[in-house]
């Protein structure tokens, strides 16, 4: 089965909803919402819309990232979470953010979270044991995660995910997954031009949905679901066009 939808809401979330049955929110990422507000978010679309949500910034992302100028914290309150947050250093506080985070996708019966991690985080033996001491200690109450890797070598990404049991995100147009989850998942986030010439400004082509329906094609054996997610400015007429491709 192939999901397809967007990064975010291109337009207002009811007349999505009936375009769409699918869809990555990004708010969450930033600044993580009340439960109430939450709640009317799932009671807003119908029962077979399924939403994926990136997990809040604390748990990926240290606090000299700009993306923290968008968290609604104060300059004190997030110079209290310098060198405690990010990065998945299993702190008290990113255990704590990843909670309010599990509540979240709880109460949008969300099947999976993301995490996507900064550049930044390299592949090396500190982020490797922060990682491991990570996914040992939180819970995940039967929800998938998925997990970006940035600038990773593709063995050092099967590793962590075959360890971990987390679902490869990439780009299709970039690379194949390198390991697929227990649930048999695949996630792609669609970001611009192959081969990522030209970041979110780029508009895919007839001829570019049509290979990427290929690239899924080759893998549909080892997979039962793969998750299409455009992340550019034409994301709406994007998914709209390989929507209608894929019927």
């Amino acid at each position: 089965m192939i999901k397809i939808g967007c990064c975010g809401f291109p337009k207002a979330i009811e007349k999505y909803a009936k375009q769409f049955k699918l869809v990555e929110v990004q708010s969450t990422f930033y600044k993580l919402p009340l439960i109430k507000t939450v709640e009317k978010w799932r009671n807003i679309v119908p029962t077979d819309f399924e939403f994926t949500i990136k997990c809040f910034q604390g748990i990926s992302h240290p606090t000299n990232s700009p993306t923290w100028k968008r968290s609604g914290l104060n300059e004190n309150e997030i110079k209290r979470l310098s060198d405690k947050v990010g990065f998945l250093r299993p702190t008290s506080e990113v255990l704590s953010f990843w909670n309010e985070t599990l509540q979240v996708c709880k109460t949008l019966k969300s099947k999976i979270c993301l995490i996507q991690l900064p550049s930044s985080f390299k592949e090396n033996e500190e982020n490797k044991k922060n990682m491991k001491k990570f996914f040992s200690s939180i819970k995940r109450d039967e929800i998938s995660i998925a997990i970006e890797l940035r600038g990773w070598s593709d063995k050092g990404i099967e590793e962590v995910c075959k360890v971990f049991d987390l679902i490869d995100v990439c780009d299709p147009f970039a690379r194949q997954p390198t390991f697929f989850s227990k649930k048999k998942i695949a996630y792609f986030r669609l970001h611009g031009s192959p081969p990522g010439k030209r970041m979110y400004s780029y508009k895919y082509t007839r001829k570019d949905l049509e290979s990427l329906l290929k690239k899924i094609n080759e893998i549909k054996r080892s997979v039962k679901e793969v998750y299409c997610l455009f992340n550019n400015i034409y994301m709406w007429k994007n998914a709209k066009q390989f929507q209608f491709l894929n019927l």
